[in-house]
């Protein structure tokens, strides 16, 4: 069998994916409003077992379900993406208690989940964050700021990372479990380019407790990467669905479209172009099915395969994506085609869970180590 090609089970176990991203979960999407949680779309990926399974997959099944749902619906897809990027910490670093009492409804649809390490002013340097935990008699008090979260300001609770000693950098935070509804705990939401539910937190003496925290005291950053680790060659599937997306809509116009006396495909350019498109979304695919193998396997070299696997296959779906609007022509920038959709999410995860440069900078740390 050629390396990381895929069985007979796990391949109808994709297309079945596609089929229902196609005819159940996207026009629950198209309900939704942008910028917003679709708490119709998390319940429904509840229903349909996704979020079990996301929990109980390793990360070969996370990059499948997310290049899966990506093709089909990237509304569901980013759904489910940070339920998973919510919770995780709690799955790798929560207390018997605080899983029995979260994760059923986390894998239900009924609460939704959010990762909050990013702030104003430590995004790519998150061992920079400065969201302060001061100690208190009941356990700590959280002030300062998040910003760019994921699912805020709608979310029922977050993960938060915050510093609990200072002048440690990373060694020197921690993770808590914060509920939405606790004293001093603020958000408004943010208006981006991609239509994902994304917002900014603000801590006013926030009270958290020892049964709110995560890994332990000063062991936050930790949790963090390791979560990271596991959802970065994700990204890059999240991409890769995107990109072959884009390519299939590509093959089908220029097939179809004619111009200079015949279809747009018999033009040598444009042939190259489809060529170059399809290698480069083939070549992301197996270093992102490579990355998601090692980490499966428990392999050395996790933290590289992971940065080269998002690194790469954003970078890709951005190329891809980019060449289909050439080639599709204004039609493509219309509001409501797939490509105008496209264009707009695909430009996010070349940034987020670590921008395109510090992959790089990951890349050559572990190079040179």
């Amino acid at each position: 069998m050629p390396a990381f090609a895929l069985e007979k089970g796990r391949q109808r176990w994709c297309e079945e994916l596609r089929t229902l991203a196609a005819e159940q979960l996207h026009p629950l999407a198209r309900k939704g409003e942008p910028g917003r949680i679709n708490r119709p779309l998390v319940a429904a990926l509840g229903a349909a077992g996704l979020l079990e399974r996301l929990f109980g997959a390793g990360a070969l099944d996370l990059c499948l379900m997310r290049e899966s749902l990506a093709y089909g619906c990237t509304e569901a897809e980013t759904a489910l993406a940070l339920q998973g990027l919510g919770s995780y910490p709690l799955v790798q670093a929560g207390t018997p208690e605080q899983r029995k009492r979260l994760l059923p409804e986390v894998i239900a649809g009924r609460a939704v989940a959010a990762f909050a390490l990013s702030e104003p002013d430590a995004g790519s340097d998150a061992a920079a964050l400065a969201l302060a935990a001061e100690p208190d008699a009941a356990g700590w008090r959280l002030s300062g700021e998040k910003c760019w979260i994921s699912n805020a300001p709608e979310a029922d609770f977050y993960t938060v990372f915050a510093r609990t000693t200072e002048g440690a950098g990373a060694r020197g935070i921690s993770a808590f479990l914060v509920p939405a509804d606790r004293p001093g705990l603020t958000g408004s939401a943010l208006d981006m380019l991609s239509p994902h539910p994304i917002g900014a937190l603000t801590f006013a003496g926030v009270p958290v407790t020892r049964d709110d925290l995560l890994g332990g005291p000063d062991r936050g950053f930790r949790v963090a990467m390791n979560t990271l680790n596991l959802f970065r060659p994700s990204v890059g599937a999240f991409a890769v669905g995107m990109a072959q997306s884009a390519l299939d809509a590509t093959l089908a116009h220029t097939a179809s479209r004619t111009a200079f006396g015949g279809p747009l495909k018999d033009l040598q350019a444009v042939a190259h172009q489809v060529a170059e498109m399809a290698t480069r979304t083939e070549a992301a695919r197996l270093l992102v099915y490579a990355a998601a193998s090692a980490y499966d396997a428990g392999a050395d070299g996790i933290a590289k395969r992971s940065a080269m696997a998002k690194m790469f296959a954003t970078e890709t779906a951005q190329y891809v994506v980019d060449a289909a609007v050439q080639l599709h022509g204004a039609r493509a920038l219309q509001r409501g085609h797939l490509l105008e959709h496209l264009y707009r999410e695909v430009r996010a995860p070349r940034i987020y869970e670590g921008a395109t440069e510090v992959q790089r900078t990951i890349i050559a740390k572990e190079l040179y180590g």
